[in-house]
């Protein structure tokens, strides 16, 4: 049985750095760099608008 071990250790640990290599070697998806550029411009303007205060009496109430 001790055999055995020692022969699926190193197996599990190939089909494990195979799987590794193959997710860490895919297309990367997702945007490209004009969209994302776009992106943070538009989240940059959304941040840089001052936001709208409450009444008081709208907290009160």
């Amino acid at each position: 049985m001790a055999a055995l071990a020692w022969l699926l250790i190193p197996f599990v640990a190939t089909i494990g750095a195979v799987v590794w290599a193959v997710w860490a070697s895919r297309k990367p998806s997702g945007f490209g760099d004009a969209e994302g550029v776009a992106g943070y411009e538009a989240f940059r303007a959304a941040m840089e608008r001052p936001h709208r205060e409450r009444h008081r009496e709208e907290s009160a109430a």
